[in-house]
Order: structure tokens, then C-alpha cells, then sequence
């Protein structure tokens, strides 16, 4: 009697005895092939990358450049700041596809660049917060951070809504207009 039959009559086939082996994954058919997550010869790597960073880099910028040194009212900075956090973060939505998936990643986008202008403002308010007084650099960070993150917030449901659209620049422009418009709002309101 050979192994198959001793295998069969236990109730056990050798292909089972070999599915043991096998991750739950793979037997149950849901295997996708790997890609490498960062695979910068690939545009959109570059867009998401972009996105995610525009918010932070114009900060750093700014900051570096010529920090505010006044808190009294809102400066060209701080709209610019806000305005690139909401459209990086619709830039890194239009390069998705699926509902869900726009969704998320725009208001990952949003929630990573507000985050990242917060701890640049403060590491350019230096020795000022030792003193207990909020400086003017994190005023305008914190500002430009919650503004751009509701212009995020309403691009991530504009890009939900049109990410079955075929083209990646028409669904950017449905995302952008109204994150700019609702980012550089909120910056007029929160600083009168």
C-alpha cells in the first residue's frame, strides 16, 4: 500500500497534508502580487509623495526664510501654507482610485502635512516657548495647519465622489477648488 492510500484511509489526502504548509492566504486564493512600496520610478509615487509634503515644505520655507514675527492678523504665508496642505492633499487623492480609497488618502494626506506644519512652527518658536508665550510662527503654523485640514476634509469627500472618473486631472480640479477656497477661508476666519 503505497503512501495515498494510507493517507486516504486515515481521511487525509497528501494535498491536504500539503496545504498545511501552505499560508491561509494562498490557499484561499486571495494572493496579490508584491510591489515595492517605494518605487520612485513611478510617477504617482512622486504626486503622493508631493501631496503629502507641499503643506510642509512651503512652511519650511516660510519659516526659515522670514518667519512672522507678528500674530495680529493673517499673512500672505499663512493663506499659502494652508492652501498647499488642502491642494497637496487633493493632489494625493486624485491619484487614487475607488471611493475609499481617495477618501483616506486625501485625508491622510491632510492629517500628515497639518501635523508636520505644527512641529515645524514649533521648532521655529525656538526659545519663545520656554517663556510660556505663544510665538507668532506657531500661531500661523497652527492656523495654517487647521485651515488646510478642512480644505483637506472637503477634498477628501469631493474626491470619494469622483474617483471613478477617468481622468486624473479632472478629478484633482473637483478636489482642489473647493480645498483651496475652503483652506484660504478658514485661515480669514480663524484670524480676523
Amino acid at each position: 500500500m503505497g503512501p495515498r492510500a494510507a493517507s486516504r484511509r486515515r481521511g487525509v489526502t497528501l494535498d491536504e497534508q500539503d496545504d498545511d504548509l501552505v499560508p491561509v492566504s494562498v490557499r484561499l486564493g486571495q494572493v496579490v502580487a508584491p510591489e515595492d512600496p517605494e518605487d520612485w520610478t513611478r510617477p504617482l509615487t512622486w504626486v503622493v509623495a508631493l501631496g503629502m509634503l507641499a503643506g510642509p515644505l512651503a512652511a519650511g520655507a516660510w519659516f526659515a526664510w522670514a518667519a512672522p514675527i507678528d500674530a495680529e492678523y493673517a499673512l500672505p504665508g499663512t493663506f499659502l501654507v494652508a492652501a498647499f496642505l488642502a491642494g497637496g492633499a487633493a493632489a494625493t487623492g486624485a491619484t487614487q482610485i475607488g471611493a475609499a480609497r481617495a477618501w483616506t488618502a486625501t485625508l491622510g494626506a491632510g492629517l500628515f502635512g497639518a501635523l508636520v506644519v505644527v512641529v515645524l512652527a514649533a521648532a521655529a518658536s525656538g526659545d519663545r516657548q520656554a517663556t510660556g508665550t505663544t510665538s507668532p510662527a506657531l500661531i500661523h503654523g497652527a492656523t495654517a495647519a487647521l485651515a488646510g485640514l478642512g480644505g483637506a476634509a472637503v477634498a477628501s469627500g469631493a474626491a470619494a465622489l469622483v474617483s471613478r472618473g477617468r481622468s486624473r486631472i479632472g478629478r484633482l480640479l473637483v478636489a482642489l477648488v473647493p480645498a483651496v477656497a475652503v483652506a484660504t477661508g478658514g485661515v480669514a476666519a480663524l484670524m480676523r
